[in-house]
C-alpha cells in the first residue's frame, strides 16, 4: 500500500520555543501555513523490515534515525506499523535544515501518509486530522500545526478555546480579510546546516534565565493576536510580530552557551525593511524563525512595491540573490498514489 502527500511548512507568528516530555510544549504558538515552501512525501509499506529514506530521489541514510525514533514514539497508537517496512521518498520544494520548518513540513507529511495508510487499512478514527496532527507532534513540534491552514495554533492558552497540548487546531477566532492573502517572502540569507539545532536550542530553554517570563508573554501575546486578527490591525500586528521574533534569537543569545542563528545580512535587511516602511508608511513586517533567513510578511496590496524593493535592496543581501516568493496557504493536499 501506497499514499503519498504534499505538506506545507509554516511560519510562526507567536513562537513555540522550550518543551517538555515528549515534544509537549511550554508555550502556545500560531503560525501562517505557506503554499510555496513544501514537502511532498510518498510512503509505502515494504514486506521487508526496515527503513529506506529517497530525498530527491537520492539515498538518504542520515533521516533514517529520526525515522526509526519517530516511529517507535507512534508505535502506541499505531502498532500495525511493526508489520511492515518503509520506504520514504521525499522532496522538499525548499532548503532543508535553514530555518524554514522543513522537520515541519516532512513531518506533517509523512504523519498524514500514515494516517491514510491506517484509514485504507479500515482503521477508523474520530478525527483523522487530528490523529495526522498528534502524529506529527510526536516527530516535530511545530509540525502539528502544518496539517491546518491558513492559520493554526497549538498549545493550551485561555484565549483559544480548543486549544491543546497534544495536537493543533485551525485558529477557531475570525480573522480579517487582509490576513487571508498575506504574502510572505523569505530571504534566503543562508541555505546551509544550522550552527545549532532547533532541538539543541529548546533544550537550552530547560535552564534558560529568562525561561518563566517568556512564557508568560507568550501566553499574553497570543491573547493580544485575538483582538489583532479579527480587527486587521496591522500596525499592531507588525508591532506584535517582529517583538516575538526578536525574542526567540534575544533567548538564543542569553542562552548558556549562548549562540546567534542570525548573520549580519539577516540584520541589514531587518534595517532595511524599517527604513523602506518608514519612507513608504507601507505596512511590511519581518520575522525569523530559528536560522538566518529574514520573512517578509505584507498584504497582497503592496505586492508590486514590496517585490521591487525585495528585487533592488534584499536580494543583494540573499545568498546568491535567492529568495522565495511565497503566500498564505489552504494546507496540505494529497498526492496521486
Amino acid at each position: 500500500m501506497k499514499s503519498a502527500y504534499r505538506a506545507p511548512s509554516n511560519i510562526a507568528l507567536v513562537k513555540y520555543w522550550g518543551k517538555y516530555g515528549v515534544q509537549l510544549p511550554s508555550n502556545p504558538s500560531i503560525s501562517f501555513t505557506l503554499e510555496a515552501c513544501a514537502t511532498e512525501t510518498s510512503l509505502e509499506l515494504m514486506d521487508q523490515p526496515g527503513i529506506h529514506v529517497l530525498l530527491d530521489g537520492e539515498d538518504c541514510p542520515s533521516f533514517v534515525p529520526k525515522i526509526a525514533q519517530f516511529t517507535e514514539r507512534i508505535a502506541g497508537r499505531h502498532p500495525w506499523l511493526k508489520d511492515y517496512g518503509l520506504s520514504i521518498s521525499t522532496h522538499n520544494s525548499f532548503p532543508h535544515s535553514s530555518g524554514i520548518a522543513s522537520s515541519a513540513s516532512g513531518m506533517s507529511a509523512l504523519a498524514l501518509c500514515i494516517v491514510d495508510l491506517a484509514l485504507q487499512q479500515g482503521i477508523t478514527f474520530e478525527n483523522p486530522q487530528r490523529e495526522a496532527s498528534i502524529l506529527a507532534r510526536l516527530g516535530s513540534g511545530s509540525a502539528c500545526r502544518s496539517v491546518y491552514g491558513p492559520l493554526a495554533q497549538w498549545g493550551e492558552t485561555e484565549s483559544v478555546p480548543g486549544s491543546s497540548q497534544e495536537w493543533a487546531i485551525a485558529y477557531p477566532h475570525s480573522v480579517n480579510d487582509v490576513f487571508a492573502s498575506y504574502r510572505d517572502v523569505v530571504a534566503l540569507v543562508d541555505v546551509g546546516q544550522k550552527a545549532v539545532s532547533s532541538t539543541v536550542g529548546h533544550q537550552m530553554m530547560e535552564s534558560h534565565p529568562f525561561r518563566e517570563q517568556r512564557f508568560a508573554q507568550a501566553h499574553r501575546h497570543m491573547s493580544r493576536f485575538k483582538d489583532i486578527l479579527g480587527s486587521g490591525d496591522l500596525e499592531s500586528f507588525m508591532e506584535l510580530v517582529e517583538l516575538e521574533a526578536l525574542t526567540l534569537h534575544g533567548l538564543m543569545m542569553s542562552s548558556s552557551p549562548s549562540y546567534i542563528l542570525m548573520q549580519a545580512n539577516s540584520l541589514k535587511i531587518i534595517e532595511a525593511i524599517r527604513r523602506f516602511r518608514l519612507e513608504t508608511s507601507i505596512p511590511l513586517c519581518f520575522t525569523l524563525d530559528a536560522g538566518a533567513n529574514v520573512h517578509l510578511l505584507f498584504p497582497d496590496e503592496y505586492s508590486n512595491a514590496v517585490m521591487q524593493f525585495v528585487e533592488n535592496q534584499v536580494k543583494t543581501y540573499c545568498k546568491d540573490g535567492r529568495f522565495i516568493a511565497d503566500r498564505v496557504g489552504r494546507g496540505p493536499l494529497p498526492l496521486p498514489r
